[in-house]
């Protein structure tokens, strides 16, 4: 029996491998605005630019169309990128989709510095349920039907239980938690470690450099998701350390692949064309490192990676001036 009609937005890589998982027990809209990827889906039952290679179940319907797509749905799935997520929130209020949304989409809203649940909040009012599905998954592996375990936060804890109940099944695991600041908080600031992690192991800096930068990394998120609201434990389960790790080491990390490329010396406009998938970190770098000096909150990992991005910095002069650091009793 289907349980829930989800309507999925977006049909990027992660936005599909939900479609293909979740349709097994669940009645599934997959909607795109790209006019190759709608045809691929519906004709080779493949999205051949985004997730090549993984068939997508017949059960799955694809829509063109974003009013029909959400006609009937019982819960949305935003899977757009942070930067177009406004957009789409404000295309779906127009249509009158006011149900409940989780989105998974990760970072901090390029100029706002906003949190993705505070854009909901914006567009859609405070009266939706809402909340953020977020942790250590590649999207590839995910459609595979490998393992994954994932994390569904918002600040409505019968909400963040009842959906994490809902789409739990299978190999892919879902854990409810209240914590929606931290588990946001957790999910953007890692992209950009797992950048500082490429450079570094770009550069050949070694496993000893990589262990260090991730312990350091991770109090760096914590003190800004304290900072914001987020409560400490958030940040050593899935939607932090888990998923820090995952991105920081696995070869299919996109935000690795920039800081690997930036370590080569490649310019980021070039790296971000062969790319051809957002980088979250990229934007959130800038985002975080202003938001942590108006906070007056010491994050010099994330410094050094948004002067490399955005301020000019050579890779190797930015890893100089983080190893030439006075040290410090060691705290979060």
């Amino acid at each position: 029996m289907l349980n829930l009609r989800l309507s999925i937005i977006a049909a990027g890589a992660w936005g599909t491998a939900l479609a293909i998982v979740l349709s097994a027990r669940h009645e599934v809209a997959l909607w795109t605005r790209e006019d190759d990827v709608v045809r691929d889906m519906r004709t080779q039952r493949e999205n051949r630019r985004f997730l090549p290679g993984i068939s997508l179940p017949a059960a799955v319907r694809i829509e063109a169309d974003l009013a029909a797509a959400v006609a009937t749905a019982e819960l949305l799935v935003l899977a757009t990128p942070l930067a177009g997520l406004r957009g789409t929130l404000r295309q779906l209020r127009d249509l009158g989709a006011a149900v409940p949304t989780i989105w998974v989409c990760k970072g901090f809203e390029p100029d706002s510095g906003k949190l993705p649940h505070q854009v909901v909040a914006e567009e859609f009012g405070e009266g939706i349920a809402c909340g953020v599905l977020t942790g250590p998954s590649f999207a590839e592996e995910v459609a595979q039907g490998l393992p994954t375990a994932v994390t569904l936060a918002s600040h409505d804890g019968e909400f963040a239980r009842r959906i994490a109940a809902e789409l739990h099944g299978g190999r892919l695991r879902v854990y409810a938690n209240d914590d929606l600041i931290g588990a946001e908080t957790g999910g953007a600031v890692k992209n950009v470690m797992a950048i500082a992690a490429g450079i570094s192991d770009g550069l050949g800096f070694g496993h000893n450099a990589r262990a260090a930068l991730m312990t350091r990394g991770l109090a760096e998120i914590t003190r800004l998701g304290v900072a914001l609201g987020g409560q400490p434990g958030t940040f050593m389960g899935l939607a932090g350390m888990g998923d820090l790790i995952l991105t920081c080491t696995g070869d299919l990390s996109r935000n690795r692949r920039v800081g690997l490329a930036l370590a080569a010396g490649k310019p980021l406009s070039q790296i971000l064309a062969e790319l051809g998938h957002v980088a979250e970190g990229v934007g959130t770098a800038r985002e975080v490192a202003a938001l942590a000096r108006g906070l007056g909150i010491d994050m010099p990992i994330t410094d050094a990676v948004d002067a490399i991005l955005h301020r000019g910095e050579s890779a190797l002069d930015a890893v100089e001036k983080l190893l030439g650091r006075d040290p410090k009793v060691e705290a979060v």
